[in-house]
């Protein structure tokens, strides 16, 4: 399978918009967009790229890697140009050329996010071990990260890395902080609100600790559930079709004993299935001033992490809340890859068809947002370069002859890890 992984989204306001990244400053050069020049080539969507370019760009390839869409060349070395030569990357860099700034230009969210897409689509080996290096080092002290190096650990960027060491086969319970030996998990686990609180809110994630006690945070939930699994924002759901079993709340009322993430996963769970569930089947937007809006993002994350707990039967109203007209899921996504991107990334954890998502061809739609692949599962024709598709032709005419057997299938297979 491909890297595991769930998407992140922070809780400062620009962060909570569903589909948009974490929020953060780039390096303060005009964007592209802003002065009136093109776009770089490889980057997906015509929006101002200055605070989501590199996380929209890793989301759009991760998608396209889970059903089998070989990205442009163009679109990944595009990625990997804006890592920064430390090894971490900022939200957008209009000049590559001009160095990074190591405590406000650089971004937790925004590096886990790079790694676990170059991870996902090969070849980029040195980019990948430079990121994970760069996560390693400004690792907090009590096994979190923050958005910015050095700053308070949250549960979406400290999510975010758990996924980046997921996707490079690293397990997240042996990376532990220098000075207190503690692991992302423990980070996470000091977020989660217990037995202590409302039963209402038990499972939940808060995004930080705060001084009034934690607060119950819907995408900070999303994003834990999936990151204590071990997963990242594409998971591992062979063989997690599920068995219509309902997620197992916290256990309350008995002994001390400490959570296992197992256990925080299942709580997580079972709080965000309660929530869209008394809210229409979806999740609702934290965004200052929406308080009754639909977080469409923020439910696909929540069908992601449900999915990769096997609750199947858990995301099957959600997942049909979000193709439905009425729900608006579709229209909200058009022409911007990040939330194209997890749309499809919900379909296909789910189990749904990303080809024909309430009637509309999310794959062709996320495609369309870019540099043309350079080959295209399922319905979409092959756009594989010339030289490749010859390559390919004559080499199963080869084996065909040898073997005597019809061509079949022989590319169909699902491409594995290759860092």
């Amino acid at each position: 399978m491909i890297v595991r992984r769930s998407v992140a989204a922070l809780a400062v306001s620009a962060a909570l918009c569903a589909a948009a990244a974490p929020a953060a400053l780039a390096d303060g050069k005009p964007s592209p967009k802003a002065s009136g020049s093109a776009l770089p080539k490889g980057l997906y969507g015509t929006k101002d790229p200055k605070f989501d370019g590199v996380w929209r760009q890793s989301l759009a390839l991760l998608a396209q890697d889970a059903v089998e869409v070989t990205p442009a060349k163009s679109a990944v070395d595009w990625l990997a140009g804006q890592q920064c030569a430390d090894g971490g990357f900022a939200a957008y860099r209009a000049d590559t050329s001009k160095a990074c700034d190591p405590k406000r230009g650089e971004f937790s969210d925004a590096t886990a996010a790079a790694v676990q897409a170059l991870a996902a689509v090969g070849g980029r080996a040195k980019a990948v071990e430079k990121g994970i290096g760069w996560l390693k080092r400004n690792q907090n002290e009590d096994g979190g990260w923050g958005m910015n190096p050095g700053g308070p650990s949250d549960a979406n960027s400290t999510s975010a890395a758990i996924g980046a060491f997921a996707a490079t086969s690293v397990d997240p319970a042996e990376v532990t902080s220098a000075e207190s030996g503690k692991t992302p998990y423990d980070a996470l686990l000091g977020l989660q609100l217990g037995c202590d609180a409302k039963a209402d809110e038990r499972g939940a994630f808060a995004y930080q600790k705060d001084k009034g006690g934690p607060a119950a945070n819907d995408l900070a939930t999303a994003s834990a559930a999936l990151a204590v699994r071990g997963s990242g924002f594409v998971p591992d759901t062979a063989g997690k079709k599920g068995d219509g079993t309902k997620p197992k709340p916290l256990a309350c009322g008995g002994g001390a004993e400490e959570t296992t993430p197992e256990q925080a996963a299942e709580g997580a769970a079972t709080y965000l299935s309660k929530a869209m569930a008394g809210h229409g089947d979806h999740l609702l937007s934290a965004m200052p001033g929406a308080k009754d809006q639909p977080d469409f993002g923020g439910t696909a994350d929540a069908v992601v992490a449900l999915s990769a707990g096997g609750h199947r039967a858990a995301t099957a109203k959600p997942l049909a809340w979000l193709q439905s007209k009425e729900g608006g899921a579709v229209a909200w996504a058009k022409g911007d890859p990040g939330a194209l991107a997890k749309l499809v990334l919900a379909a296909h954890a789910a189990g749904g068809d990303p080809r024909d998502f309430g009637g509309a061809d999310l794959v062709e739609q996320l495609n369309a947002t870019g540099p043309k692949p350079e080959a295209a599962a399922g319905p979409e024709a092959s756009t594989k370069s010339k030289d490749d598709s010859n390559n390919s032709v004559w080499w199963i005419v080869g084996i065909c002859a040898v073997a005597g057997m019809g061509v079949g299938f022989l590319l169909s297979g699902r491409k594995k890890q290759r860092v």
